[in-house]
């Protein structure tokens, strides 16, 4: 069902005059033998282009820990989702051949390294050890290009109003991103482990163009140039010129997804599309701009997967969890149904079954059915 719902909604863009691109970075760990040689990541990404993966794993910050990262090669939102995947299902057997004992895609990786930065560095490390628990990521960078094969992220508004579509329903969506319990503890990390200088994971759902949900377009999260092509190297392979082509580079990054072997990437870019068709109908009407409303306040995440009663605690509130919060959010399945419904009016073929929105949103809630999944004592689940 999920791949029918992307395709529909591919068609239906194609339809309006538009292609998504939309790509994935993964994080994880992985544990390694004592004195093991280094990691033959050249080796590790010729198998998965071997496998037909469009990606490739480099290192990432923290010991140990490594980032699977799409290639550019044209692939439709649905191969990439296909792609990720198989990434996620293949990464741990490729590792293994080459010496690594466990494969992490986790929230968390507890105790993961050691150390801490220097008061206002981000490269230069104390003589404190204490341990650093690594969060580990999924991230989805989306752009939008039209006929003529112009990325519109930087046109007319388009890109600021896309930001605000996916401001507006992350929260609500947030048990696609944030699919189990530990997700949430990674988003506690930094003020509960005091780990606010060693992190920069996201804890709440904000805009701009460094917050968890960015609009990049001239400048990039560290405020650095985007789009920097270079013209002209020395004999030294110094660069001599360069260009900045930022509107080719602009895109949104959603930057709260947790790792995680429940992540579903079919679940995730039907998200992200959706998000696509609500801004595309705005601009192709041009008015984004006009549509665009004052800048959202930072949204607070849900706290877990259920519901929290705080009883007879004075002055403490409830919290819904990411999955009564789904339970309740219409616009999932309602603009599923909606493209549906459209696209059976101008293609007989389309089929004119159930509304697929809504029973993709009851698969979706199905493994969270009360007898599947234990819940703790101090959460509340309704179904």
């Amino acid at each position: 069902m999920f791949k029918k719902a992307i395709i529909l909604l591919q068609d239906y863009l194609s339809h309006l005059g538009f292609k998504a691109q939309i790509h994935f970075e993964l994080e994880g760990c992985y544990k390694i033998l004592p004195n093991s040689k280094k990691i033959d990541l050249n080796s590790i990404n010729h198998r998965l282009a071997l496998l037909g993966i469009d990606g490739e794993v480099v290192n990432e910050y923290w010991k140990n820990q490594w980032e699977y990262v799409s290639l550019f090669n044209g692939q439709s939102p649905l191969k990439e989702a296909d792609n990720l995947v198989r990434a996620i299902h293949h990464l741990p057997r490729i590792f293994a051949q080459h010496g690594i004992t466990e494969t992490l895609i986790k929230p968390v990786v507890w105790s993961g390294d050691q150390g801490k930065l220097a008061l206002g560095s981000r490269d230069i490390f104390t003589t404190d050890t204490r341990a650093v628990h690594i969060p580990n990521a999924i991230q989805v960078n989306v752009s939008v290009i039209n006929k003529q094969g112009v990325n519109i992220i930087s046109k007319d508004g388009f890109g600021e109003y896309l930001q605000q579509c996916f401001l507006q329903t992350s929260k609500a969506c947030s048990l696609l991103y944030l699919p189990e319990e530990e997700a949430f503890e990674r988003l506690k990390l930094k003020s509960a482990y005091g780990l606010s200088a060693e992190l920069c994971s996201p804890c709440d759902i904000s805009g701009g163009h460094q917050g968890s949900i960015a609009l990049y377009k001239k400048l990039g999260k560290h405020n650095q140039q985007m789009g920097q092509e270079t013209l002209l190297f020395d004999q030294h392979s110094k660069t001599l010129v360069t260009e900045q082509n930022w509107q080719k580079t602009a895109r949104i990054e959603h930057r709260l997804g947790a790792s995680s072997t429940s992540y579903n990437p079919h679940a995730n870019v039907l998200f992200s599309l959706m998000n696509v068709v609500d801004a595309i109908e705005v601009y192709i009407q041009e008015s984004c701009v006009s549509d665009l409303s004052s800048s959202l306040q930072t949204i607070e995440l849900p706290e877990s997967l259920y519901n929290r009663y705080q009883k007879g605690i004075e002055g403490a509130k409830d919290s819904l969890g990411a999955i009564e919060l789904f339970i309740r959010c219409p616009w999932f399945s309602e603009r599923i149904n909606k493209v549906q419904q459209f696209m059976h009016l101008i293609n007989s073929d389309c089929s004119e079954s159930a509304h697929l929105g809504d029973l993709i949103k009851q698969q979706i809630l199905q493994k969270y059915q009360a007898g599947k999944i234990a819940l703790p004592t101090n959460f509340s689940l309704i179904l």
